[in-house]
């Protein structure tokens, strides 16, 4: 393809990508914008040139191990969502704009620290930018048809106006606000839309070779596995090739948290923490799609293009082998999305880093004007700017006169290992509160220094000097200091070798230095903050300041650089927080902490420091001091939280009370009612007894058929009233266990029958069926029949109660379940209402849903049923889930 027709493609595609940021910054706010697949995707940034080109040219020589730049995220990933909770949470709290500002702000805002790690990432980063711009000239020449790319003057290098464009894209959309901490959405919703497109052509490709060039996965392996390296390429040859890729794995893990972009992405660009638990599971299956056909293109390409071609750009090679051109563009595109996310990620947050940690707070602070605040934020844009440029542009010089000697792979791990230096700062100082800025300092630049020495050094001594002496026999001769096998350890490569060591003495510095020497106060009180980040109120009341300080010099400082309107406006807000007047004139700590946060976002965190302490007049503090006013928040958040834990309890209790206030009110009703009906039920018969025994006395020569008559009323209503005295003694004895049941053997299909022939003339007077179905087996069980035979009397009589004449039907069936049985009746009639079924078991309660006006019955039946039931140690209910009428379950045990 001609190369002018492909950088118009490249710069269309920029174009692209430039119209979906700008319209994602306009709809910020918009879900489809700011949701948690955008913020998972947008961490897709890890898979740079690196993953897209390299891992495929690893998978080709040396076989698995392409797989640690992976595995190391993918295990690690429910700690890193933990983590990395922890981390969004101080973020937000202290307006964190950078991982300088976040170790600097942890060590007690130290100036040096945040300057020593900017320059730390500067120096990780910049080789990992030039391997991106390495990868878009290499491509760039292999799908070109001239060399338009490869030009001695860097004006007529394609390469160098690709580097221009992203400069000028992340600086378009990077620096528009003065606030790092705000949230850049259309960089990040373009960065997600690069990870779709990247990943969607990789697969492609990965289809292509599989299933086009080769018939299938199958036949590659088939195939592949006959050549001579197949084994060293599928398998470990020692035991030592295991810890070389045990460490490569923690370095990825380690890089997944330290990546200047990776804590951008993840926690800077962070909006809701919720969003973590989409990442938790989408991260990890991203990568795994990533890798799915990684193996059968690199073996695809040995088998194909041999040993000829470089195996980092099969992806690329083989397409364009077999003239599919199309596809190769394709795959082209894939890759310069890698490239541009990385790069423009990358150098947004480097250019944080370097204007709020390394060029404000070192020489740039007293250069703001101190009445102009647009001036002044258009300073801090200016240096951003600049940064980005001269960051891309240093990236582009390393490049080409670098690059050439080493492979993408070797690239990325070399800034993965140098990247890896804060992680003692940043692990333990995130869970132990007595690491110092001073132990962070001499912990990262050991580091620094073991890295540059069994690493850096030996590269340039090879690759510039062609001298291999110092690695061959190691410095004056003395082979235990070789850098490639310090102390006599010569089973790890290079990359781990210098990971290993550099480690070793970084942490072991750190923990020695931290246990000997102790910070100052300000660094106790981060520190504090930082380990009991989940104490809300600790980061507010904490922060330990004794001095004075007046209000209006404060003001001045915040309208310097946030001007009049938006300090007010903050102003305001924190008095209405914390419910203080407007009057105020002398500031507090909660004052002097809310004025430097302000400030951190446009600044950095070590320059607010600054700005704020050079306006008020600070007294020393002892760390005794720090400790007693920690100790006392503490005491009083957990005074608090007791406190708060007793008055829910103390709500719920109230809660509970008016509940069963409500239900006393609602048993004395039912009571009242039933006394009623009681007092109703005997004044009826005793009222029928007396009339009728009056007549008789009044009229001795009354027919003999009409006294009869009248007799038979009297003895009918005295059966009544003694069958009703009954019932009431009956069940107070049940209730209060004096019941004595005649348990014995008896069996259930006859005991059913008993109570049926009991109300079969009730039924029959209704026209009303009642069905009994039987089990095949005979059931039996030890029970007291008498007591059994009136509970399923008072069942039955409810269900021919509540069945409409002549339509109505009762239905009895029997089971055995485990050890118990199961008998259930089930009716056709109104059914039982919702607000009945709590109450049906009381001995007060009758249902209104009957198919008479007045209620029937004294409301005992259920009440004695269940007390009956209750005493074979067994269980009655109402099935709530039938709807066609009512079905009552009776379970005692056999």
């Amino acid at each position: 393809m001609n190369s002018y027709l492909l950088i118009f493609i490249i710069i269309g595609y920029l174009f692209l990508l430039f119209g979906i940021a700008f319209w994602a910054e306009k709809k910020a706010k918009r879900p489809w914008v700011n949701n948690p697949y955008v913020y998972t995707l947008s961490l897709a940034v890890y898979c740079s040139a690196w993953t897209y080109y390299g891992s495929v040219g690893i998978a080709a020589t040396s076989g698995v191990s392409f797989l640690t730049t992976y595995l190391g995220p993918v295990i690690a990933f429910p700690i890193w969502v933990i983590v990395l909770k922890k981390i969004i949470k101080i973020s937000k709290q202290h307006k964190v704009s950078s991982i300088a500002d976040f170790i600097s702000l942890r060590y007690g805002n130290d100036r040096f620290l945040g300057a020593l790690v900017t320059i730390i990432c500067v120096l990780g980063v910049l080789p990992y930018i030039s391997l991106q711009l390495k990868a878009v000239s290499e491509t760039f020449g292999i799908i070109s048809e001239d060399t338009i790319n490869s030009s001695s003057t860097i004006f007529k290098d394609s390469t160098f106006y690709i580097a221009l464009l992203l400069a000028v894209f992340a600086a378009f959309f990077g620096t528009r606000t003065t606030d790092a901490t705000q949230r850049r959405r259309g960089i990040v919703f373009s960065v997600a839309v690069e990870s779709v497109i990247k990943l969607v052509f990789f697969l492609g490709v990965g289809i292509y070779v599989s299933y086009f060039l080769f018939d299938g996965t199958s036949d590659i392996y088939n195939q592949i596995a006959n050549t001579e390296d197949f084994n060293s390429l599928t398998t470990f040859d020692s035991l030592e090739s295991g810890i070389n890729w045990y460490f490569m794995m923690v370095l990825s893990f380690l890089a997944i948290f330290l990546l200047p972009r990776q804590f951008h992405v993840s926690v800077i660009e962070n909006t809701n923490q919720k969003h973590l638990k989409t990442a938790i599971w989408l991260f990890p299956l991203y990568l795994l799609l990533f890798n799915i056909f990684v193996v059968f293109i690199a073996w695809g390409g040995k088998l194909r293009l041999g040993h000829v071609a470089n195996p980092d750009y099969y992806s690329l090679l083989l397409p364009l082998q077999n003239g599919d051109v199309f596809l190769a563009i394709l795959v082209f595109l894939g890759g310069f999305s890698a490239v541009i996310s990385m790069v423009i990620v990358s150098t947004l947050a480097l250019s944080t880093m370097l204007s709020n940690n390394l060029i404000i707070p070192y020489g740039f602070l007293d250069k703001f004007s101190k009445s102009r605040p647009e001036r002044n934020a258009n300073y801090i844009k200016n240096i951003r700017r600049i940064a980005i440029f001269c960051l891309i542009l240093g990236a582009y010089f390393f490049y080409i006169n670098f690059n050439i000697e080493l492979s993408l792979f070797s690239i990325g791990q070399l800034s993965f290992v140098v990247i890896a230096q804060l992680a003692p700062a940043f692990f333990i100082g995130l869970f132990w509160n007595r690491g110092s800025s001073i132990a962070a300092k001499i912990g990262i630049i050991a580091g620094t220094l073991i890295t540059t020495y069994t690493l850096v050094l030996p590269f340039v001594l090879d690759a510039i000097f062609g001298n291999m002496d110092f690695i061959v026999f190691g410095p004056f001769g003395i082979e235990l200091l070789k850098p490639y096998a310090l102390f006599g350890i010569d089973f790890l490569n290079p990359v781990t070798h210098a990971f290993f060591w550099s480690m070793f003495f970084n942490g072991i510095v750190y923990l020695f230095v931290s246990l000997s020497f102790k910070g100052n106060y300000r660094e106790r009180n981060y520190g504090e903050m930082f380990v009991n980040s989940n104490y809300n109120s600790l980061q507010e009341n904490a922060f330990v300041w004794k001095g004075e300080a007046y209000v209006s010099d404060i003001r001045r400082v915040l309208n310097r650089f946030l001007g009049e309107k938006r300090t007010e406006r903050a102003l305001d807000l924190f008095y209405l927080k914390y419910n203080l007047s407007k009057n105020e004139i002398k500031a507090d700590a909660r004052l002097i902490n809310f004025s430097e946060k302000l400030l951190t976002g446009s600044i950095g965190s070590a320059s607010s420091r600054i700005l704020i302490a050079s306006v008020v007049e600070e007294q020393p503090v002892t760390l005794v001091e720090v400790l007693e006013i920690l100790e006392e928040n503490k005491k009083t958040i957990s005074t608090n939280k007791f406190l708060k834990h007793k008055s829910e309890e103390l709500t719920q209790l109230t809660e509970e009370l008016k509940q069963a206030n409500e239900e006393l009110k609602i048993q004395d009703k039912l009571k009242d009612e039933f006394l009623d009906t009681v007092a109703h039920e005997l004044k009826t018969p005793i009222t029928s007894i007396r009339a009728a025994s009056e007549v008789l006395l009044d009229n001795q020569d009354m027919p003999e058929d009409l006294k009869i008559q009248f007799l038979n009323n009297i003895l009918y209503d005295s059966e009544r009233l003694a069958k009703l005295i009954h019932n009431i003694l009956d069940l107070e004895k049940l209730a209060s266990g004096r019941e004595v049941l005649d348990k014995k053997i008896n069996n259930l299909n006859i005991t059913i029958k008993k109570a049926i022939s009991g109300v079969q003339v009730i039924a029959d007077k209704k026209n009303i069926k009642i069905k009994v179905i039987n089990p095949q087996e005979i059931l039996t069980a030890r029970y007291d029949e008498d007591r059994i035979i009136q509970v399923l009397i008072n069942v039955l009589s409810n269900a021919i109660k509540f069945v409409e004449e002549k339509k109505g039907e009762v239905k009895i069936t029997s089971e055995k379940n485990k050890n118990k049985i199961q008998i259930s009746i089930e009716d056709n009639g109104k059914g039982i209402l919702d607000e009945d079924l709590k109450y049906i078991f009381d001995k007060f309660y009758q249902s209104k849903n009957q198919n008479v006006k007045k209620p029937a019955g004294s409301g005992f039946g259920l009440a004695i049923s269940k007390q009956i039931v209750e005493g074979h140690r067994g269980k009655i209910w109402a099935d709530e889930n039938y709807k066609t009428g009512a079905r009552f379950i009776i379970e005692i045990p056999q």
